[in-house]
């Protein structure tokens, strides 16, 4: 029998593998499902995380990442298409555990989330899955107070950097401190247009008054202009409290 932890790295999933490391001890297999577009921070609480588990994270992909299958599909991902989801985290992952059957799929969801219901693993036999947060009663402050106590960090974003999903201000702060990842997503919305003959961006051009191709809103930023609130909004990167439209497989 496979035990498989899955790890987004956001703090429900951090604390869930904490927690079975240390109540239930055993030869777990933590997996992550990266898209090649993570932030640096990303990357490095993964390798902190497996050092503190005293097991190395494994990575499964979909063989390629983001950006590639931007340019396979001449398009972007969007909150109407939401294929990034699909096809880098859960097809690969869905694909893989079918490989380890049967297996204890371990995930992090919250007793105080009772409506969820975790993944569904279409035609795979000898799957169980165990929600070991929820058994305990874990609510969203407990797991934040486990963290606490064991001096653990989530990184501001657990998702993509290019993520369509992001506020105004962390575009800001992708754009102050990574601007090599601004100007990529900047260069790959223009390409998507050229090619598609209008319009595209990763931005939702109804979700404010700024501009919403990257290319202007760059333009802004260089200005001097600061999205409202974003100082607040950097002030409060933690888990949910922040990240409330994002997609719960990447910030979970």
């Amino acid at each position: 029998m496979q035990h498989v932890v899955a790890l987004s790295g956001g703090k429900d999933s951090t604390a869930l593998a904490l927690w079975l490391a240390e109540n239930e001890p055993r030869d777990y297999q933590f997996v992550c499902t990266p898209t090649g577009d993570e932030l640096p921070e990303m990357i490095e609480h993964w390798i902190k995380l497996g050092k503190m588990l005293g097991s190395r994270i494994l990575p499964v992909t979909a063989g390629k990442g983001l950006s590639a299958l931007i340019e396979q599909h001449t398009m972007l991902p969007n909150h109407r298409a939401r294929w990034c989801t699909r096809q880098l985290k859960l097809e690969p992952y869905y694909r893989w555990l079918a490989q380890q059957a049967p297996a204890v799929s371990y995930v992090g969801l919250r007793a105080d989330e009772s409506e969820r219901q975790g993944m569904v693993f279409p035609e795979t036999d000898g799957i169980t899955m165990r929600f070991p947060l929820r058994e305990q009663g874990f609510t969203e402050a407990d797991v934040w107070a486990f963290l606490d106590e064991r001096g653990v960090e989530i990184p501001a974003r657990t998702d993509c950097a290019r993520c369509y999903h992001q506020t105004l201000g962390e575009w800001w702060r992708l754009w102050k401190m990574h601007p090599d990842l601004f100007e990529a997503a900047m260069l790959e919305e223009e390409w998507v247009s050229e090619q598609r003959g209008e319009t595209y961006t990763f931005r939702n051009p109804s979700r404010d008054s700024w501009p919403a191709g990257l290319r202007d809103l760059r333009a802004e930023f260089e200005k001097g202009r600061v999205p409202p609130r974003t100082v607040q909004q950097i002030d409060m990167f933690r888990g949910e409290r922040r990240m409330t439209g994002a997609c719960r497989v990447c910030s979970l």
